[in-house]
This record gives C-alpha cells, sequence and structure tokens, in this order.
C-alpha cells in the first residue's frame, strides 16, 4: 500500500508541531516560572490542540492502512469511532481555537507589536520559532481541510455546496 500525500503531509505536520512544542518549553522564560507555567498562554494551549489533533490524524491514517482489506466489522467500526473523534477534534478544538489564535495575535500585532509581543521577547524567542507558533496553523491546517478532513459535513449535516449554511425554502 503506498502512502497517500496527505498521510505524508499529516505527519509531517505533526513533526513541526512537536518540534516546536519542545523548542517552545526548552525557553527559559520567567514567565514560564510562575503560577500556570505555559499553560496561562493561549498560544501554548493551541499548539498542543494541534499536536493531538495531527496525533489523531496520523493514529487515524495508520490504522485505516493497517485495517485496509480486513473484513472484521470490529475493525471498522473502532476506525470509524476514531474518524469522528479526529473529525470532532477539528471542528470543536483545533480550527476554531487556531483561528481565533492567529488572527487575533497578527491583528494585534500589525496595530502594535509591543501589545501582543513586545521586542523584549526577541531575546527569549527566536523570530523562527515565532512565526513557527503563529504562522504554521496559516499554511498547513487549510492544506489538510482541502486534502481530507471533512469536518464541516458533521456539523452541517448532508448538505454540501459552496453556501451550505444558507438554507432557501420554497413556499
Amino acid at each position: 500500500m503506498a502512502l497517500v500525500p496527505c498521510q505524508v503531509l499529516r505527519a509531517a505536520i505533526l513533526l513541526s508541531y512537536c518540534s516546536i512544542l519542545c523548542n517552545y518549553k526548552a525557553i527559559d522564560m520567567p514567565a514560564h516560572q510562575t503560577y500556570g507555567g505555559s499553560w496561562k498562554f493561549l498560544t501554548f494551549i493551541d499548539l498542543v490542540i494541534q499536536a493531538v489533533f495531527f496525533g489523531i490524524c496520523v493514529l487515524t491514517d495508520l490504522s485505516s492502512l493497517l485495517t485496509k482489506g480486513n473484513d472484521s466489522q470490529e475493525q471498522e467500526r473502532q476506525l470509524k469511532k476514531l474518524i469522528s473523534l479526529r473529525d470532532w477534534v477539528m471542528a470543536v478544538l483545533a480550527f476554531p481555537v487556531g483561528v481565533f489564535v492567529v488572527t487575533l495575535f497578527w491583528s494585534i500585532y500589525i496595530y502594535d507589536r509591543e501589545l501582543v509581543y513586545p521586542k523584549v521577547l526577541d531575546n527569549f524567542i527566536p523570530a523562527w520559532l515565532n512565526h513557527g507558533m503563529y504562522s504554521n496553523y496559516c499554511q498547513l491546517t487549510p492544506n489538510n481541510l482541502i486534502l481530507g478532513v471533512p469536518f464541516l459535513g458533521m456539523l452541517l449535516g448532508p448538505k454540501s455546496g459552496v453556501l451550505p449554511l444558507v438554507e432557501i425554502k420554497e413556499s
């Protein structure tokens, strides 16, 4: 069985988020030593959510590759549960929190950098890590949506199309 590009992409995204998390945790910042540590920052929580989501995606891909060709009803049932968990995490946590964090950060950053990311933090957080925390989401998650996590179907039901939220009733 050959790997599909979206499966390779998800594995690469998972490794990317894990490396960003490891580098972020390795930074010795005074704010990490206070109450709550890194968990008080929505950015860090978003990074963990994205890493968990892509971990579930990789697990789903591996499970689907390993169960192909088997006629076991139990394996199919477990795979469907894993896929619905993946879609739920994307629809409820990964997508909304990621969009909120990225949109809010870059909007405030453009308005006044000192409000959200003071120049003092440049001594602690390198520029590549800052872009990894805030720009990775903009590039990677839309690619994942295009390549195959149909979470909108779970939210909207059987409707599909360009404007699935708009329903025109005929009188």
